[in-house]
């Protein structure tokens, strides 16, 4: 209940900002614009528990987010801003403020810029614009690619940003290219530590060095962008666990985890016309690491992909689809009472229809319906969760998502 009221009242906030239209100031002769947004959403499934929240039967609507950025143009040539950002997903978040991103951006020349501090990270179409839910058709963006509850492991990396882009000749379109090194560093508050509590490991850190890049191409077809993304890491983990072999619990003790391998390739597509769009993107994730301090080496080779598109029916609505598809080719699919289950453990397909009603410039309603089949939740999450599915997952899950989102 406090939690609800909290929610309420940071949306209150910013629907009063709106109201006021206090959306910039100035610091001597500069303005810093300001920009906020927050979303509440509601979730309905009639199989698995979803997103850890209790979605199955009345349904669950502890879904909110909210964000405040702040930015100032110093020149031509150099800009600052940040963005404070914060969520209560079922029992990821939990109201822990993050700082979401903040950097210096100094750009030369069209084809040379240059980023410092805590940069978003570009890996594919939307991974650094997914906290833009306004500017989006879907309340979820494709699961299988950006899963909303590793939000966190992706966003941004401490580090610097080499970028830009260059006109061809012979009109052959525009390149546009970003590389970038640095540190990412979890929270613990996002999907995967939470998955590791149900073992019985507590996480207090999840970082370790980045690096990587992504080349797109504005092609000569109009409105036509490929592209491809490459993130190589080395994440460690360091915490304490209070179990032993075989699951037997013992006395609290250290707990270590690295990787050997841990790289990421994405490759993408998308094109507008009018009041078309449509998209597509192919992830593969490797995470090979060594785990309960050197005892046990553990493999996850996620692989997954979609495709989706819109239409514009007229001003205020807009209709879409989407398919998901993904699939853990290394996943145990151990469920709470110890059996290995069936492919739908390794899985989720998930079909979508969606609406998306824009009620004025600050205000967006999407509705959106999912139906499911298959719950990879091991070894690496994508959803479903031991912790708020104590009696076993259910083959097929559907699921009813609205989520309304206020934005200046």
């Amino acid at each position: 209940m406090l939690n609800r009221r909290i929610a309420s009242g940071i949306l209150a906030i910013l629907a009063l900002s709106i109201c006021l239209h206090a959306q910039e100031f100035k610091i001597g002769s500069k303005e810093v614009q300001v920009h906020g947004f927050g979303t509440q959403g509601f979730i309905h499934t009639n199989g698995n528990n979803w997103l850890t929240m209790n979605t199955n039967g009345v349904g669950s609507g502890a879904f909110t987010d909210v964000g405040l950025n702040l930015g100032m143009q110093i020149n031509s040539k150099l800009r600052i801003g940040g963005q404070v950002y914060d969520r209560k997903l079922g029992k990821l978040g939990d109201w822990h403020p993050l700082l979401d991103w903040a950097s210096l951006d100094y750009r030369p020349k069209p084809w040379l810029g240059f980023r410092g501090g805590k940069v978003k990270t570009v890996l594919g179409l939307y991974t650094d614009t997914q906290d833009m839910d306004f500017a989006n058709t879907f309340a979820l963006l494709p699961q299988s690619v950006y899963p909303i509850d590793l939000r966190d492991a992706s966003i941004a990396h401490l580090g610097g940003d080499i970028y830009g882009q260059q006109k061809l000749p012979h009109h052959l379109g525009t390149v546009v290219y970003t590389a970038y090194g640095g540190h990412r560093s979890d929270s613990m508050h996002s999907g995967y530590p939470y998955l590791l509590g149900s073992f019985g490991i507590k996480l207090n850190s999840l970082s370790g060095p980045v690096f990587g890049g992504d080349f797109r191409w504005k092609t000569p077809v109009r409105g036509l962008v490929v592209g491809v993304s490459r993130l190589n890491e080395q994440i460690t983990g360091l915490g304490t666990s209070n179990v032993g072999a075989g699951g037997v619990a013992i006395a609290v003790s250290s707990y270590e985890e690295h990787s050997k391998h841990d790289w990421t390739n994405q490759y993408y597509g998308q094109y507008t016309a009018n009041r078309w769009h449509a998209e597509s993107e192919y992830r593969r994730y490797v995470r090979d690491q060594i785990i309960a301090n050197g005892a046990q080496e553990s493999l996850v080779d996620a692989r997954g992909w979609y495709v989706s598109g819109g239409y514009r029916v007229c001003k205020w609505f807009e209709a879409g689809s989407y398919y998901s598809h993904y699939r853990n080719a290394n996943a145990l699919g151990v469920s709470p009472n110890g059996t290995v289950s069936s492919d739908f453990a390794a899985r989720d397909f998930d079909k979508v229809l969606a609406g998306k009603v824009t009620v004025n410039q600050y205000m967006t309603i999407k509705v959106e319906g999912h139906f499911m089949s298959g719950y990879a939740n091991q070894p690496y999450p994508n959803g479903y969760y031991t912790t708020v599915n104590l009696n076993g997952f259910v083959d097929n899950t559907n699921a009813l998502v609205v989520r309304t989102g206020f934005s200046f």
